[in-house]
């Protein structure tokens, strides 16, 4: 009888590999995709770019996500979202718009084209929310945790699928992302990354896959053979009972990826697939690669790999493992470049690169580290190469030239502190000041039209400089966070049309005392 996964989950946390020696990874920017771009069969079909050449925003919150998707003039501008911190049924709603189609209850992406969506600063983690594409092209997911989805019990969201993907989906690309649950299907979970009706052109990289039942499928049923093109690199899978993956029809390469404590079955291609296996590493696991559970065979072609501590079950009419001497029964030919590390450092290189908040570290190939740059054929920037940050920390000592736009606006905020206004925030006067009821609160500046701002001042009343601890700029009519960061000073983001401004308080060492919000043009 299987063992529930939840079972097993504080013994696979136990055995979790531990960081690799220096040497064998390359460390990179945490909002900043490998310069190379997507790999594997994402780079087919025209490539897959996200939202290169378009606005980056940032997001806090599952609905402004919605509202970033939702405020694009068409459902095909490009645009890169980044997210931050932790986002859940809490915090997301459905928003409505020309240019999106979106949900309560998941992250949804349906009928829109050209997104980028990056985890960034501290980290962003979808928890107990699932991330749904359907019926749209030319996404990337990087840098994100996605954490127990489920479909029964409470919270559901997006049928258990931590990532899921249906309807005729085009091009997408998840890197360095984290997806794990807490138990199989009698715990209420599904599959982690799953990929169904129509959907091609897909590549998993640098991502780590944990304590499931179902690591993932292509293809719903038997009878589901139009997905494929799926590429799985440098990927861990870590107490994974089956479906690593699941492969209905089609065609899927697995290179350079750890499989670690498969508990029934991996790679299971089935109904027609094949399934071109390079230079994995298999390690404690049972039945790592065949057709199991249907008597519709799929095929592979094997060279490389290692199988350590593997053990194989005995073939029968529903159960035909390549093991224990697995043997190529097929050919694939692979339209793409790339480079196998060997084998044998696998491991290190995995554990080392593999999911979110790992500094988007990658393997050049050869078991270490090497700077990747643009080629001669890359005239842009990659949806996700580095940009200037508009969280970065000014200089507080170099005051903004031009009009201080908030003298002669209004204010408001939350709770102030006896004795305070939010007036003295935009008088000028720098012995005025405002103070929120406690360490946290905000303060907003607002006209009674839309007003161009993309610099802002916060100035701290004497005495009490440095009490500011973390912030958020927000846009109040849309709720988009402009910026975040920690510390008063001057504050740079990309210029925005708004009514109202608010400067949110989000952590600090004392009371703050706020003597001028001051905003500019330019």
């Amino acid at each position: 009888m299987r063992r529930p996964v939840a079972l097993r989950l504080h013994a696979a946390l136990a055995t979790m590999a531990v960081a690799a020696a220096t040497g064998v990874v390359l460390s990179m920017p945490e909002a900043a995709a490998a310069a190379s771009g997507a790999t594997g069969y994402a780079t087919q079909n025209g490539g897959t770019t996200g939202g290169a050449g378009g606005q980056t925003v940032r997001a806090t919150t599952g609905t402004q996500i919605h509202q970033a998707l939702c405020g694009r003039a068409s459902s095909s501008t490009p645009i890169t979202i980044e997210v931050e911190g932790t986002i859940n049924h809490g915090n997301t709603t459905k928003v409505s718009g020309d240019s999106c189609s979106t949900a309560a209850d998941k992250i949804e992406l349906k009928q829109i084209s050209n997104v980028t969506i990056v985890g960034v600063g501290n980290g962003a983690v979808f928890d107990q929310l699932g991330i749904h594409i359907r019926e749209s092209s030319n996404i990337i997911i990087q840098n994100v945790t996605v954490r127990n989805v489920k479909k029964s019990g409470s919270p559901t969201s997006n049928g258990g699928d931590a990532i899921g993907m249906e309807s005729g989906v085009r091009n997408v690309w998840v890197d360095h992302a984290t997806l794990e649950a807490s138990g199989g299907e009698s715990e209420g979970y599904d599959g982690l990354f799953d990929m169904k009706d129509d959907t091609q052109y897909v590549t998993l990289s640098y991502s780590t896959l944990r304590n499931s039942g179902r690591g993932g499928l292509i293809g719903s049923s038997e009878s589901d053979r139009s997905n494929g093109y799926v590429t799985f690199h440098h990927n861990l899978y870590e107490n994974i009972d089956s479906r690593a993956p699941l492969l209905r029809g089609g065609i899927a390469h697995m290179y350079n990826n750890h499989y670690k404590s498969l508990n029934e079955s991996g790679i299971n291609s089935r109904a027609g697939a094949k399934a071109k296996v390079d230079n994995n590493y298999f390690e404690d696991s049972k039945d790592v690669l065949g057709t199991f559970y249907t008597d519709q065979a799929g095929s592979w072609q094997v060279s490389g790999n290692i199988y350590d501590n593997v053990t194989w079950s005995e073939p029968g009419e529903d159960n035909k493992p390549a093991g224990p001497d697995p043997q190529s029964n097929t050919t694939v030919s692979i339209p793409y470049p790339y480079t196998l590390d060997d084998a044998s450092c696998v491991p290190d290189v995995v554990s080392s690169t593999a999911g979110a908040g790992k500094g988007l570290r990658v393997s050049d190939g050869n078991c270490s580290p090497q700077t990747p740059t643009p080629g001669p054929s890359d005239p842009t920037p990659s949806p996700t190469d580095p940009t200037p940050d508009p969280t970065d920390p000014p200089d507080p000592t170099d005051p903004p030239g031009g009009t201080n736009l908030s003298i002669g606006a209004g204010s408001d905020g939350t709770s102030k502190a006896d004795g305070t206004s939010y007036g003295n925030v935009r008088d000028g006067d720098m012995s005025t000041y405002w103070s929120p009821a406690g360490s946290t609160g905000s303060v907003s500046v607002k006209w009674g039209s839309a007003t161009t701002v993309s610099k802002i001042n916060i100035r701290e009343a004497a005495g009490s400089e440095g009490t500011i601890g973390s912030y958020r700029v927000v846009d109040h009519g849309t709720g988009a966070v402009l910026a975040s960061g920690s510390g008063a000073g001057v504050i740079t983001f990309p210029a925005v049309s708004l009514e109202k401004i608010t400067f949110q308080i989000t952590g600090a060492s004392g009371t703050p005392k706020v003597a001028e919000f001051e905003t500019y043009a330019g």
